[in-house]
């Protein structure tokens, strides 16, 4: 690795972390294109260095939330509940059966799209919208078991897709990120070492790459100490706003390389 490389890989997990981590969302989700286009990470590889990357950057945010009492809340313990088993099949299934990124990237374009644009026309209406139900607890371990599995294959943090529907029904930003960046960081321990078992009976190279994740990770830990910090500081239609535009971002992204992949 170049020393551009290794800046490169310190600011993206900083700047990144700053954005995303104030509405829950790891920034592992958006690491995937800089890791494929800019910083060489092989496709394989991609999964288990987004969860190094979460395991060195989680602990930042987690620091700055666990000092104000965010985490001890059930809505932690009812996420976990299900990420935990989720994202151990998900890394099962990564190993043996390796599905195609595209269509992933396709699934998850269709879904963050509209609940995106919804949440920022919600956030930017003179008038607030009524809020829907909170989901029972028996679909929350359902989403949160799914969400899981998508971790597991991906190493994608779950918050990116379970921050912005949990919003959407009405939940409290404040009260959905601290959940969602712990059920991640938790889940992405046992889907690495997960993946250290099936490395040694799985096919294919899935190593992770060490230095990306580790300066990753150290960019992310310093801004996901900052993001945490300023989230207090910044009102909840803001809060709101930006996760919307951040879901929409995502799926953008990842519908123009599922597009170029398979054009």
């Amino acid at each position: 690795m170049t020393w551009v490389e290794a800046v490169t890989s310190v600011a993206a997990g900083l700047l990144i972390s700053v954005l995303t981590t104030p509405v829950g969302v790891s920034g592992a989700v958006f690491l995937l294109p800089v890791q494929l286009s800019v910083l060489a990470v092989p496709n394989p590889a991609v999964t288990p260095t987004n969860l190094l990357f979460n395991i060195v950057a989680g602990p930042g945010a987690l620091l700055r939330y666990r000092r104000g009492g965010a985490l001890t809340g059930p809505l932690t313990r009812l996420l976990l509940v299900g990420t935990l088993p989720g994202v151990v099949v998900g890394a099962v299934v990564r190993v043996f059966l390796v599905p195609g990124p595209d269509a992933f990237r396709l699934v998850v374009a269709a879904i963050l799209l509209p609940l995106g644009l919804w949440l920022c026309l919600r956030a930017a209406a003179t008038r607030p919208w009524p809020a829907g139900p909170a989901p029972s607890r028996p679909r929350l371990i359902s989403l949160s078991a799914l969400v899981g599995v998508v971790g597991g294959v991906y190493g994608i943090g779950g918050g990116s897709i379970l921050g912005p529907i949990l919003v959407g029904r009405g939940m409290p930003v404040a009260v959905v990120a601290p959940a969602a960046l712990a059920s991640t960081f938790v889940t992405s321990v046992a889907g690495a070492a997960t993946f250290s078992v099936l490395s040694l009976t799985g096919g294919g190279d899935i190593a992770p790459r060490w230095d990306v994740g580790l300066l990753c990770g150290f960019g992310g830990l310093i801004g996901g100490y900052l993001g945490a910090y300023l989230q207090p500081h910044l009102p909840e239609r803001a809060l709101r706003f930006g996760l919307g535009a951040l879901a929409v971002a995502l799926a953008t992204v990842y519908a123009v390389q599922a597009g170029v992949n398979l054009g």
